[in-house]
C-alpha cells in the first residue's frame, strides 16, 4: 500500500476508539517503511492517551458511584456559566447521567476545545436520564446581584427536570430555598462527571445565545468574547455606550 494511503488511513482515525487504534498499528506494525512508522508511533501514543483518559473518566464517576451506593438513584450534577461578564445572562445546567455511565472528556468546560465541547453538548443530551437549563436575565442580575441571580438560574434548571433528583451534586455552592439533599464540592466540574456534564451544557447553551445576541447587537464582538470584557467589547462599549443586554451594575462607568 503506498504511503499516502496509509496517511489517509491515519487521518480517518478516531481518538476515542480502542480497537480501531489497535487495528492500525497491528497492520501496519510491520512496515519498515520509516513513514509509515511514525504513523504508527503517533498512533501508539494516541492509544497511551486514550487508555489515560479511561482512568480520569472513572475517577470522575467517583462521587456518583459513592451516592448510588448509598441509595440515591437519581444524582444531579449542576453548574453555571456566565458570572464574570459584562454583557449576557447567566445560564445554570442540572444533569442526572444514568448510572455508570462513563462519558470521556467531562471537564470543567473552559478546559474543553468548543469543537469537543460541541459534541460532547449533543452527547450529554442524547445519554442523560434527564437535563435541565435556567436562564437568568442581565435585568435580573442587576435587580437582585449576580450570586443571587445564579441560585435563581440553578433552581429553574432543578424544576426544569422531567425526574425529581435524589441528591444533588453542586460546584462548590449551597443552592438556598431547595429541600433536595445537597453535597458541595470545591472544583466539582473537575470531579463529577454529571457537574462537568452540566457545565458542558451550560456553557454552549450560553455562547450560542451570545453568537446570536452578536447578530442583533453588532460592534461588541459578543460572538468571540462571549460578553466578557475582551478589548474588542470595551472598544465596542467606547463607541457605541451599553446596548439592552449589558448588565448595568457592571458596566457603571458607562451609564
Amino acid at each position: 500500500m503506498k504511503i499516502q494511503e496509509i496517511k489517509a488511513a491515519y487521518q480517518a482515525l478516531d481518538p476515542d476508539d480502542e480497537p480501531m487504534l489497535q487495528q492500525f498499528i497491528h497492520t501496519y506494525g510491520t512496515d519498515a517503511r520509516s513513514g509509515v512508522q511514525t504513523l504508527v508511533e503517533q498512533t501508539k501514543k494516541k492509544l497511551v492517551q486514550l487508555e489515560a483518559e479511561y482512568v480520569r473518566s472513572e475517577k470522575m464517576l467517583a462521587f456518583e458511584r459513592k451516592y448510588h451506593a448509598m441509595g440515591s438513584r437519581y444524582i444531579c450534577g449542576i453548574d453555571e456559566v456566565g458570572r464574570g461578564p459584562l454583557a449576557g445572562p447567566v445560564v445554570a445546567c442540572a444533569v442526572i447521567l444514568p448510572e455508570d455511565e462513563m462519558l470521556l472528556h467531562l471537564n470543567d468546560s473552559k478546559q474543553v476545545p468548543r469543537k469537543k465541547r460541541e459534541i460532547l453538548y449533543d452527547i450529554i443530551r442524547e445519554k442523560a436520564v434527564a437535563y435541565g437549563i435556567g436562564v437568568v436575565s442581565e435585568k435580573r442580575i442587576d435587580e437582585i446581584n449576580i450570586l443571587q441571580a445564579t441560585y435563581e438560574a440553578m433552581r429553574m434548571a432543578i424544576a426544569n427536570l422531567k425526574v425529581q433528583p435524589d441528591i444533588l451534586l453542586n460546584d462548590a455552592v449551597r443552592i438556598p430555598e431547595v429541600d433536595i439533599k445537597q453535597v458541595p464540592i470545591i472544583k466539582g466540574d473537575t470531579l463529577s462527571a454529571s457537574i462537568a456534564a452540566a457545565s458542558i451544557v451550560a456553557k454552549v447553551t450560553r455562547d450560542r445565545m451570545m453568537v446570536e445576541y452578536d447578530k442583533v447587537y453588532p460592534g461588541y464582538d459578543f460572538a468571540s468574547n462571549m460578553g466578557y470584557g475582551s478589548a474588542k467589547h470595551y472598544a465596542g462599549l467606547d463607541k457605541l455606550g451599553p446596548c439592552e443586554i449589558h448588565r448595568r451594575t457592571y458596566i457603571k462607568e458607562y451609564v
